[in-house]
C-alpha cells in the first residue's frame, strides 16, 4: 500500500507542476494577444479629439478572453492563481480598478483590483460544480466609472481522479441452471465513477474478479459474468460468492477501485433419477382390514428438488396386482400401498409385489444419464383374524305357493366360519323385518318354514333378514337378505269388474247391444286370464235377452225382440255365470240389472220411471225441473208475505222504561169524549216500534212544534191530544216543561 500511494502522488503532482509552470504565462498572454491596441494617444486624449476623428479611430475593448481553468481539490498554503485580467488602458499608473462579479465572486474567487489577478480561495470540487460564469470590468479608481463594457468569462474546474468507482445496486444476486455449458451468461453488473468521463482516464473503468474463480469469469469492459466451468452440479454446491472489482484509469496502477459481491445460485434441473432407500420392504396386514386402508409406504429419494423430484409409483409385477394398489403422495413424495380387494388368510397367507418409482418430469438433455426410475420388492404377510360367518350366497330368493301348508319348509340358508378354528353357526330371523312372524328358521341348519298362511293377493313379496352368529364368539355376526315370492294358485272366482246397470229403450230394436260387461279375477295365471260366460241352465232359452262373447274377453248382452213396455215390467234381472281357466276352474254368478226406459228417437234415455207416463207427451226432464223450481219460488214468496203480515199485526209489548202509566199526571182538565178514542189507533200505541215507524197526525205535529216553539207544543198537546197519550211523543225536555207548565 505505501508503494501504491507513492505512485498515486507522483501521478497526481506531475501534471499539476507542469500546469502550474505553463498556465500563468498563457493566461496572462491570452488577453494581450487578443486585445486591441490603441493607435495613438490615450483615452483622455481620445476623448478630446474632434468628432470626425473619433469616428475614424473608434475605440475597441482592450481585453478579450473566453475561459480559464483551475484544478479541483488544490489545497496549497496560498490561494491558487487562476488567471490575470489586464487592459491596454492601464498605463501602470494604478488609476484603473478591476471588479469581478458572478458565480462565487468574493466567496470562492477573489480578484486583485490593482493587478487583475484572480485567485481561488477555497478548495473546488468538480463533482459539485464543474464551471463558474463570472463578469469582469475595468473602472476608474477614483470615480468608479466604467472604462469599458463588462466582459463575461467562464472558469472551468479541471478534473482529477479523486472518486473511486461505486456499485450502486450491490450486493447482487443471480441464478444460473446447474450443468450449464461453458460461457453461459449469468448476469451483468455496472459501476459508476463520478469523475469526468471526457477528461483523461479518471472515469474509464475495467472490471475483474477477485474471488469466485475458477467458476466464473467477467468481461473487463462490459462486466458480463459468465460460467468458467461446465457442468457445475447443484447437488455438490448450490451457492457461489463472487467478488467483483471495478478500477478506473483504465485499470492502470494508481487508479481507484471499488468492489461488490455477487451471489450466484445454481437452479435445479432433473439430472438425478429416483432411488429407493432399500430394495426390499416388509409389511403385514390383518385379513379383516377395511378396503382402501393404507398398508404401508415406500419412498424413492431424489437429489433434485421441486417438480424435478416428483415421482410416480406403480405395481409392475407380483402375485397381488389385483388385490393391492399404490398411489403417489405429492407432499411426502412417497408411494402408499392400499388394499383393493378382501384378503383371506385361509386362502393365501403372503404376497410379493414389485413396485417402480419413475420421475414425472424428465429433461431430454439428460436422458443419456440412464433411466430415471428405480424398482423395489414389497412382501406383504396376511395375518389371521377372527372373521364373522360367511353365507354361501350374498342374497337368497325363495318361492312358495300361497296354499302351502303351515310348518312346511320353503328354503334354506347356509353359512360357515372361515377361520381355521371353525365355530358352529346359529341362525335367526331379524324380527324387525318379519313383524307378523310369518316365517320361522331352524337355528341349527338354517331351514326356513312357514308360520302363518300366505295370500298372494295381499302380498306377493316378503323380504326378511337372516342372522348368522358364531356360537363361540357372539360378536361375530353376519346378515343376509332373503326375498320370498308367493306363487299364485287358483283360489279366487272371477266376477264382474264393477257394478253394472243396463238401460233398455222401449223403442229398441232386436239384436241391439244393451250392455257390454267385463270380468276380473284376483288370481294371476301364468298365461293370463280367459273367462267363459253362460246363462243359468234354466235361463238358457231366455225369451228376452241373449249373450255374446267378445274377442277382448268381455261379454255383450243383446235384446231378442222389441216392444218392451215399462208399464208391464220395469226391471229385468239377468244372472250370468263367469268361469275362469284355472285348474281346477272356479266360477261365480253375477246378476245384471236391466231397466226399461223411455228414450228419444235417437236412442237417448229420457226417463226410466213408470210415473213419467202421467206427464204430457213431449215434456222433457229439464222442463219439469224448471216448473218445479217456479212452484217452490212462489211458495217461498207466499210464506214470506204471510210472515211479514203476521208480524205487523202482533200486539205491542210495552217496555218498562216507556210505560205509559208512569206518565199520568193529575190535573183539572175535561176529557174529549169519543174524540179521544177516534183520534188514534190503539194498536199502534200498543207497539212502541210501530209508533216510531208510523206516527199519527198529532205525533207529527208535536215534532214540528218542538223544533220551532217548545212553549206552543204544550198548548197544542193539551188542546188536541187525548190526556192519556200526550207524553208518548214528547222528548224528555219537552215533557218536563209541559208538566211544569200544567201544574202551575
Amino acid at each position: 500500500m505505501p508503494e501504491r500511494l507513492a505512485e498515486m502522488l507522483v501521478d497526481l503532482w506531475t501534471p499539476l507542476t507542469i500546469l502550474w509552470i505553463t498556465l500563468p504565462p498563457c493566461i496572462y498572454m491570452a488577453p494581450m494577444n487578443q486585445s486591441q491596441v490603441l493607435m495613438s494617444g490615450s483615452p483622455l486624449e481620445l476623448s478630446s479629439l474632434g468628432e470626425e476623428q473619433r469616428i475614424l479611430n473608434r475605440s475597441k475593448r482592450g481585453w478579450v478572453w473566453n475561459q480559464m481553468f483551475v484544478l479541483e481539490e488544490f489545497s496549497g498554503p496560498e490561494p491558487i492563481l487562476v488567471g490575470r485580467l489586464h487592459t491596454d488602458l492601464d498605463p501602470g499608473s494604478k488609476k484603473i480598478k478591476y471588479i469581478l462579479s458572478g458565480d462565487g465572486a468574493g466567496t470562492i474567487f477573489q480578484i486583485n483590483d490593482v493587478t487583475g489577478d484572480i485567485h481561488a480561495i477555497k478548495r473546488l470540487d468538480r463533482e459539485e460544480k464543474a464551471e463558474y460564469t463570472l463578469t469582469a470590468q475595468a473602472v476608474d479608481w477614483e470615480t468608479s466609472k466604467p472604462l469599458e463594457p463588462p466582459s463575461e468569462f467562464i472558469i472551468k474546474v479541471q478534473d482529477i481522479n479523486d472518486n473511486a468507482p461505486e456499485f450502486l445496486n450491490g450486493p447482487y444476486h443471480a441464478t444460473v441452471p446447474e450443468m450449464s455449458i461453458l460461457g453461459t451468461s449469468v448476469t451483468n453488473v455496472t459501476a459508476t465513477d463520478a469523475d469526468d468521463p471526457v477528461y483523461g482516464n479518471s472515469a474509464k473503468l475495467v472490471y475483474s474478479i477477485l474471488e469466485g474463480q475458477p467458476y466464473f469469469s467477467i468481461e473487463p469492459e462490459t462486466a458480463i459474468i459468465k460460467t468458467a466451468l461446465p457442468n457445475m452440479d447443484r447437488e455438490a454446491k448450490e451457492e457461489y460468492l463472487v467478488v467483483i472489482q471495478a478500477k478506473d484509469m483504465g485499470g492502470h496502477s494508481g487508479g481507484l477501485s471499488g468492489t461488490t459481491t455477487l451471489t450466484v445460485t445454481l437452479t435445479d434441473v432433473n439430472d438425478n433419477p429416483p432411488k429407493f432407500a432399500q430394495s426390499l420392504y416388509h409389511f403385514s396386514v390383518p385379513e379383516d382390514v377395511v378396503l382402501g386402508t393404507a398398508i404401508g409406504r415406500v419412498k424413492a429419494n431424489d437429489q433434485d428438488i421441486g417438480e424435478n423430484a416428483q415421482s410416480s409409483y406403480d405395481i409392475i409385477d407380483g402375485d397381488g396386482t389385483t388385490l393391492f394398489e399404490i398411489t403417489s403422495d405429492a407432499q411426502a413424495q412417497d408411494g402408499i400401498i392400499r388394499l383393493r380387494k378382501p384378503l383371506d388368510f385361509e386362502t393365501k397367507k403372503s404376497y410379493t409385489l414389485k413396485v417402480e418409482a419413475a420421475n414425472v418430469h424428465i429433461d431430454p438433455r439428460f436422458s443419456g444419464r440412464g433411466p430415471f426410475k428405480d424398482t423395489a420388492t414389497v412382501k406383504i404377510v396376511v395375518e389371521d383374524a377372527d372373521e364373522p360367518p360367511v353365507f354361501s350366497s350374498p342374497t337368497y330368493l325363495l318361492e312358495v305357493h300361497e296354499n302351502a301348508a303351515l310348518n312346511s319348509v320353503i328354503g334354506q340358508v347356509t353359512a360357515r366360519d372361515p377361520d381355521i378354528t371353525s365355530s358352529p353357526i346359529r341362525f335367526s330371523i331379524d324380527r324387525h323385518t318379519d313383524l307378523e312372524r310369518q316365517f320361522n328358521i331352524n337355528a341349527d341348519d338354517g331351514k326356513i318354514t312357514l308360520a302363518t298362511p300366505l295370500d298372494r293377493e295381499l302380498s306377493v313379496w316378503h323380504n326378511i333378514t337372516i342372522i348368522a352368529t358364531e356360537i363361540r364368539n357372539h360378536s361375530q355376526i353376519s346378515r343376509v337378505p332373503v326375498a320370498i315370492k308367493v306363487l299364485d294358485v287358483n283360489d279366487n272366482a272371477p266376477e264382474f269388474a264393477s257394478e253394472y246397470e243396463a238401460f233398455l229403450c222401449e223403442n229398441g230394436k232386436p239384436g241391439q247391444v244393451i250392455q257390454t260387461v267385463s270380468a276380473m279375477d284376483k288370481d294371476d295365471p301364468k298365461n293370463g286370464h280367459y273367462f267363459l260366460y253362460s246363462l243359468l241352465p234354466e235361463m238358457v232359452n231366455n225369451p228376452n235377452f241373449t249373450i255374446r262373447k267378445n274377442e277382448d274377453n268381455s261379454l255383450s248382452i243383446l235384446a231378442k225382440h222389441n216392444g218392451f213396455n215399462r208399464q208391464k215390467q220395469e226391471v229385468y234381472l239377468l244372472p250370468i255365470i263367469i268361469s275362469d281357466s284355472g285348474n281346477p276352474p272356479l266360477s261365480s254368478t253375477s246378476t245384471l240389472t236391466i231397466r226399461v226406459c223411455g228414450c228419444s228417437n235417437d236412442g237417448v234415455v229420457q226417463s226410466c220411471n213408470v210415473e213419467a207416463y202421467v206427464l204430457p207427451i213431449g215434456l222433457s226432464m229439464g222442463a219439469l225441473i224448471a216448473i218445479l223450481a217456479c212452484i217452490i219460488l212462489l211458495l217461498v214468496i207466499v210464506v214470506l208475505f204471510v210472515t211479514l203480515r203476521r208480524h205487523k199485526n202482533e200486539p205491542l209489548i210495552i217496555k218498562d222504561d216507556e210505560d205509559v202509566r208512569e206518565n199520568i199526571i193529575r190535573y183539572d182538565d175535561e176529557g174529549g169524549g169519543e174524540e179521544d178514542t177516534e183520534a188514534f189507533d190503539i194498536a199502534t200505541l200498543q207497539n212502541p216500534d210501530g209508533i216510531n215507524g208510523f206516527l199519527p197526525r198529532w205525533g207529527l205535529s208535536i215534532q214540528w212544534w218542538e223544533e220551532r216553539n217548545p212553549i206552543q207544543t204544550c198548548l197544542f198537546a193539551r188542546s188536541r191530544i187525548p190526556r192519556s197519550l200526550r207524553f208518548i211523543f214528547f222528548h224528555k225536555d219537552t215533557k218536563i216543561n209541559c208538566i211544569t207548565q200544567w201544574t202551575t
